[in-house]
């Protein structure tokens, strides 16, 4: 009988730690621009930046090429996505987000583990990590109009210049605000997950980088609570780069762009390229900026292939 209890004991024991084993992933967001297919080039260059950073899950922006004919009011995307030849190259599962709605731009999930059906506006898929269901999702956001230009007097579309912070949130949640609800409502499939990831280029800033601090240094213009970034901050969701890097001042970590020069005054750089993450014992072990070798990128990749810098994160929970 006391072996029984004992044995018993012992197995329950088993049990519960089993149940709150740390499960450590890297996540990474990565705006590719076409796969090096804008420039006429295969994948390969891609595939070498997504080993450097050796990811878990991966959600990938602009998988398919941009029109000749692009501009900031009319853009949509041509030609086959290369999620699938990225995928095999990697030896990873892969999910094309094929359907056509205001958070899509030709996106794509790649995981090293299984991953299971989309929610119905296809913008997450749950993933079987060793026998721990998460989510990912992953969006990409309308650039225009882009606020940061209207703040800073940038010709871009046809929408109007602006100078305040109301301005900028109001411009911000009309641009974006229907997208962030199809995210929302999306998001409620992966009630009760262990961990729930959204990526995505943005083409909005952060909350935390447009600060009186920002400001105060020249980096922007005017500070601004962004709603975007903001509305994820509410619902339990962290910014994995700020996390581990919460000065904006000493990081200001540009995603956009590797092309061109800082002082342009016909663009601003700045960090548009998110990897979010909320989970019940969270730890943001890690986060860095994926680029080109230069004073911008905590990890260079040479040579480097797209318009935009990658978000890279090593998360535990």
């Amino acid at each position: 009988m006391k072996t029984h209890l004992v044995t018993g004991l012992i197995a329950a024991l088993l049990g519960s730690g089993s149940a709150h084993a740390e499960t450590t992933l890297r996540i990474m967001s990565y705006n590719i621009w076409g796969g090096g297919g804008n420039e006429g080039k295969g994948v390969e260059e891609t595939v070498a930046v997504l080993q450097a950073a050796n990811a878990d899950i991966i959600g990938m922006q602009e998988t398919r090429l941009e029109p000749e004919d692009c501009t900031a009011e009319s853009c949509a995307a041509v030609g086959e996505s290369v999620a699938k030849a990225i995928a095999e190259a990697m030896g990873y599962y892969y999910y094309d987000q094929t359907q056509e709605n205001v958070a899509l731009w030709a996106n794509a999930i790649l995981s090293r583990y299984p991953i299971g059906a989309a929610t119905g506006n296809d913008l997450g898929v749950p993933i079987d990590v060793d026998g721990v269901t998460v989510w990912a999702f992953n969006i990409h956001l309308d650039d225009e109009p882009y606020q940061p230009y209207q703040l800073l007097g940038i010709e871009y579309g046809p929408a109007p210049f602006i100078k305040t912070e109301a301005e900028a949130q109001d411009w911000a949640n009309q641009t974006r605000g229907p997208a962030m609800d199809l995210l929302f409502e999306d998001m409620q499939a992966a009630e009760g997950a262990s961990a729930v990831f959204v990526f995505g280029d943005f083409n909005e800033p952060s909350e935390h980088d447009w600060t009186d601090a920002a400001v105060a240094a020249g980096q922007q213009p005017v500070k601004v609570e962004w709603p975007t970034t903001r509305r994820l901050s509410e619902a339990g969701f962290v910014d994995t780069y700020r996390a581990a890097n919460p000065d904006p001042v000493a990081k200001p970590a540009y995603t956009w762009t590797p092309q061109g020069d800082e002082a342009d005054p016909e663009d601003h750089h700045d960090r548009i390229d998110f990897a979010f993450a909320r989970a019940e014992g969270l730890e943001v072990k890690g986060a860095w900026i994926v680029g080109e070798t230069g004073p911008r990128s905590d990890l260079a990749v040479d040579p480097w292939p797209s318009d935009h810098r990658a978000t890279l994160a090593e998360v535990s929970f």
